[in-house]
């Protein structure tokens, strides 16, 4: 069952240019409670934007001119830390598309492949301009394609790498590995019935 092909990440960014940034401070642990995903973008990077009387710290995201940004700019080693799936779910429930780091965590990376979130990887000197480009106007256009592994932006197109696992998934439309299990429910009904097997739950 493949889902809509994600082919590009656009909208304007926000530059969060720091390293090693963690999951922690992506998605505070205290979120962890909820049961569901559904709010969990009202926690992201909470504690770095909000002092402990809900006064605001002045945090990129919070810049008026940055409302309704797309795509995240930032360092290296993105996503480190825990393995907690909420930190990816935070930033798509945000808005966000796409993500361009110099690098990432490898648990954050499959996360966020698997909820169509794209991850480019961009040398220093592109994600510099990058940064720059979009604080003098933020309402420059960032374009992530997939297809190509190029961001275009202001004019310019910088390489980026996204991996061809990830890449082959987010183009076909496989990137939710949840899909192609119930692609094949009607293949293991069918097996289930020639050998004899009782399926439960399962509308046999």
């Amino acid at each position: 069952m493949a889902l809509t092909p994600v082919t590009e990440a656009r909208g304007t960014a926000v530059p969060i240019m720091a390293n090693d940034i963690d999951t922690d401070r992506i998605i505070p642990a205290r979120y962890l409670k909820a049961v569901t995903f559904e709010t969990m973008g009202e926690g992201l990077f909470f504690d770095e934007r909000f002092d402990a009387d809900g006064n605001s710290k002045g945090h990129p995201l919070d810049d008026p001119r940055r409302a309704g940004a797309a795509i995240i700019v930032t360092g290296d080693n993105f996503g480190c830390g825990s393995s907690r799936e909420h930190a990816p779910q935070s930033i798509m429930r945000a808005g966000f598309k796409g993500i361009i780091a110099g690098s990432f965590a490898e648990i954050f990376f499959g996360n966020c492949t698997t909820l169509g979130l794209v991850c480019a990887v961009v040398d220093d000197a592109g994600r510099k301009e990058l940064a720059e480009l979009s604080e003098r106007d933020p309402s420059a256009e960032v374009v992530i394609d997939v297809a190509a592994q190029e961001v275009r932006a202001g004019g310019k197109t910088y390489p980026a790498g996204v991996r061809d696992t990830a890449r082959e998934a987010l183009l076909t439309g496989y990137w939710d590995p949840i899909g192609e299990l119930l692609e094949g429910v009607e293949r293991v009904k069918a097996l289930a019935a020639e050998r004899g097997y009782v399926v439960r739950g399962a509308g046999a």
